[in-house]
C-alpha cells in the first residue's frame, strides 16, 4: 500500500469495530477510553462537494492507523495523490482540534481544520455511524460533534416551533417553551442511538450528552446543536431579554456570532475550536464557566500525576457564620457623587478607566485557603490575624468604625461596602479586606491596627497557596495571543471564561456532580472581588495625589473621571490589573451643563450614561 488513502464509500458498508485506549491519562479522566468503531459514511459526490474556491476536492478519511476503515489498496507503482485542500482554505491550517471534534452542516461533515469527511448526515443512524467511525477522543472535556445551521437540524428531524418573539412580552417565556420543545423532540428522535447502545447523561437540550460502554471502555460525546444554543439560559449568556455571550459561538449583540452562511459558520467555528485547543489545551465547554472549570480540572489531573503543585479536591463552602452579612460576603462597590466646582475646572472630557482583566489578575496572585477551616473565638481569633505576610486565608468577624469618625477622603466611597458613615457595624470580611483596612489611608485603607477592629471570631484555613496560578497563567497567555492578533472573538471568549468561572464559584447548584464539587469556592470568589476593589481604591488615591483629580463614579472595577484635554490618568503598564482607558468622550455643552446642574447622584448617573451612550457597549476591560 502506498500510504495514501483513496476516497471510499462510508454509509452502507459492514461495520468494523476497533477499540483503542485514550490518547493520554489526561483524556482518561474525561472518558475512560475513546471507543472506536468503523462504520462507513457516504462520501459526497463531486457535485455535492463544497469549497470556498468552488473547486471540488477528493474526500479522504483520517489517516490514523487506529481509525482504519475498509479501503481499496492503491497500486504501489501509482503516484500518490496530493493531500486534499481543506474546504476552508482561506484560513491558516490548524489541526489542534482534529480528532477531538467534528462539525456537521446540511452539506456534510468536516474536521475543524476543514477536511471534508462525509456527505449529508441526514438521519440519526448516520449520526450514530459518524460518531463511532470518527473515534473522537476527549480534550479536557468530552469529544464534540457540532451541528451547525438549521438545515442540518432539519435533516435529523430536530425541528421546533416555539412561536415568534412578537408573541411574547417576556423573552424568557419563549426560551422556556423552546427548551421544552427541543427536549421533547430529541427524546422522540434519539431512539436509534439509544438502541445502538448509547446512553443519555441527563435530559437532552442544546447539548446532548452521550456515553457508550463497550467492555471496560466508555466513550463520551457531546452533540452541540448550534441553532438552539439560545434555548439555554444561564448568567453566562446574559439573557435579560437579549442574547449575550454564548461561549465559543460569540455574541449576536456584539457582532461576534458565527456568520449566517452555513459553510462560513462551519469554517469560523473550526477556527475557534482549533484556537481553544491550541491555547487552552481543552475543548470549549457548553458555557464559558464550564470551559474555565475544564481548564482547572486539566491542571488538577496534571498535578495529581506529577505530585507537584496544589491540588484542591473538596468544596470550600461558607462555614456557619454568626450574623452573616446580607448578599455577598465581599460586595463589589457601586458609588456616585455630585461633582463640585473644583471637579469641573478645565473639564471637557469624561473618562472611564478600568482594571485590565481584573479578576484574572487577582486570581493568579492570591493565596487561597483550602481544607477544613478551624473555628476560633475571642483572643485566639485576634491572635490568628497577625502573620508575617498578613492575615492567613479565612473569614474574620470585625467591627467597622463609623466612616465619619475617620480621616478619610470625602471624594471616595467608604473603604468597605459594609461600612456605615455614622455608626459602627459588626460584619464578616475576608483576609484581603482585613489587610486592606490595616493599610495606610494614602494606600486606600483606614490605617487601623488589628486590635482596633475588635476581632471576635474567625474561620481560618489550615492550608493556603496560589491554587489558581497556572490556570491564570494559561488564560493570561491565551488572552495575550488574542490581543496580539486583534482577535476580538477569542479575547471576549477568554474574558467570559474567567469571569464566568469565578462568578459561578459561589453557586453550589452549578457543581452538583461529585467530581465537580471542588469548583464550589465562594470564599475564593469573595477574596478576588475584595482584592480588585482594594486595588482600585489604592489607584484612586495615587491618581488624586498625582493629578488632584477625584472620581465621580465607580462601578465594580471602573472609575469615572472629569478630565481636561490631554490629561492622562491611565497606567502606562500593559500588565493585567493595571488601569487602562475603557471609555473616553468629549463633553458637549449640553452634557457639561447637565453635569454642572446635577442636584443628586441620580442626575449625575443620567448625565454619565448619556455621555457614554455612543460608546461601545463594553463590559469592562476583559
Amino acid at each position: 500500500m502506498s500510504g495514501a488513502w483513496e476516497q471510499i464509500p462510508l454509509f452502507g458498508l459492514p461495520e468494523t469495530t476497533l477499540t483503542t485506549p485514550p490518547e493520554s491519562a489526561d483524556d482518561a479522566a474525561v472518558a475512560d477510553t475513546a471507543e472506536m468503531a468503523g462504520p462507513e459514511l457516504v462520501a459526497p459526490a463531486e457535485s455535492e462537494s463544497h469549497s470556498l474556491s468552488d473547486v471540488a476536492d477528493d474526500t479522504v478519511m483520517p489517516q490514523s492507523p487506529e481509525t482504519q476503515s475498509p479501503v481499496v489498496a492503491a497500486d504501489d507503482s501509482a503516484e500518490a495523490p496530493a493531500t486534499p485542500t481543506p474546504v476552508w482554505e482561506t484560513l491558516p491550517a490548524s489541526d489542534d482540534a482534529d480528532g477531538h471534534a467534528v462539525i456537521v452542516t446540511a452539506a456534510g461533515s468536516y474536521s475543524p481544520s476543514g477536511r471534508e469527511l462525509t456527505g449529508p448526515v441526514d438521519s440519526i443512524e448516520k449520526l450514530d455511524q459518524l460518531i463511532r467511525w470518527a473515534a473522537l477522543t476527549p480534550l479536557g472535556a468530552p469529544a464534540q460533534v457540532w451541528i451547525v445551521g438549521q438545515g442540518a437540524c432539519e435533516a435529523l428531524g430536530w425541528v421546533i416551533d416555539p412561536g415568534s418573539e412578537d408573541d411574547f412580552d417576556d423573552m424568557e417565556a419563549l426560551r422556556t417553551r423552546a427548551a421544552q420543545e427541543l427536549t421533547a423532540v430529541l427524546q422522540a428522535t434519539l431512539t436509534p442511538m439509544l438502541s445502538a447502545g448509547w446512553e443519555l447523561r441527563g435530559d437532552p437540550g442544546h447539548v446532548v450528552h452521550l456515553s457508550r460502554t463497550v467492555g471496560k471502555f466508555t466513550s463520551m460525546v457531546d452533540v452541540v446543536i448550534e441553532p438552539y444554543v439560545w434555548t439555554y439560559w444561564n448568567k453566562d449568556f446574559g439573557w435579560n431579554n437579549r442574547v449575550g455571550e454564548m461561549g465559543i459561538l460569540g455574541s449576536p449583540t456584539a457582532g461576534t456570532y458565527l456568520p449566517d452562511d452555513d459553510l462560513s459558520a462551519a469554517r469560523e467555528l473550526g477556527r475557534r475550536l482549533a484556537w481553544c485547543a491550541k491555547h487552552l489545551g481543552v475543548l470549549p465547554g457548553p458555557t464559558p464557566a464550564r470551559t474555565g472549570a475544564a481548564l482547572v480540572d486539566k491542571i488538577k489531573r496534571e498535578r495529581t500525576r506529577s505530585g507537584k503543585g496544589i491540588v484542591v479536591t473538596t468544596p470550600g463552602s461558607v462555614p456557619p457564620l454568626d450574623g452573616p452579612p446580607r448578599g455577598d460576603l465581599e460586595p463589589a462597590v457601586g458609588w456616585t457623587r455630585v461633582p463640585d466646582e473644583q471637579d469641573l475646572v478645565r473639564t471637557c472630557r469624561l473618562v472611564s478607566i478600568d482594571q485590565r482583566a481584573a479578576y484574572l489578575a487577582s486570581a493568579g496572585m492570591l493565596e487561597f485557603g483550602y481544607g477544613q477551616p478551624a473555628h476560633l473565638t475571642g483572643g485566639a481569633a485576634a491572635a490568628a490575624a497577625v502573620g508575617d505576610k498578613g492575615a492567613p486565608f479565612g473569614l474574620w468577624r470585625i467591627t467597622l468604625p463609623p466612616g465619619k469618625s475617620l480621616s478619610l477622603p470625602e471624594k471616595l466611597p467608604l473603604p468597605h461596602p459594609h461600612m456605615l458613615p455614622d455608626q459602627p457595624i459588626q460584619t464578616w470580611v475576608t483576609s484581603v479586606s482585613l489587610d486592606g483596612l490595616c493599610a495606610p489611608v494614602a494606600d486606600g485603607g483606614i490605617g487601623a491596627d488589628r486590635g482596633d477592629l475588635d476581632i471576635t471570631e474567625a474561620w481560618v484555613y489550615p492550608q493556603q497557596g496560589r491554587a489558581l496560578d497556572k490556570w491564570a497563567k494559561i488564560l493570561r497567555e491565551a488572552r495575550k495571543a488574542a490581543v496580539d492578533t486583534d482577535d476580538v472573538v477569542t479575547k471576549r471568549f477568554i474574558g467570559s471564561c474567567y469571569k464566568g468561572y469565578i462568578g459561578r464559584m459561589v453557586n453550589p447548584d452549578m457543581w452538583t456532580a461529585t467530581r465537580m464539587q471542588h469548583h464550589h469556592q465562594p470564599l475564593w470568589r469573595a477574596a478576588i472581588i475584595a482584592h480588585c476593589r482594594w486595588r482600585g481604591r489604592r489607584v484612586a488615591m495615587r491618581i488624586a495625589r498625582e493629578s488632584g483629580r477625584w472620581p465621580i463614579r465607580t462601578v465594580t472595577d471602573s472609575w469615572v473621571y472629569l478630565l481636561a484635554g490631554g490629561e492622562d490618568i491611565a497606567d502606562p503598564s500593559a500588565a493585567l490589573g493595571k488601569m487602562s482607558v475603557e471609555k473616553d468622550t468629549i463633553l458637549t455643552d449640553t452634557l457639561l451643563s447637565a453635569m454642572v446642574s446635577a442636584q443628586d447622584v441620580h442626575e449625575v448617573n443620567l448625565a454619565i450614561n448619556a455621555a457614554f451612550a455612543d460608546e461601545n457597549d463594553g463590559e469592562g476591560v476583559l
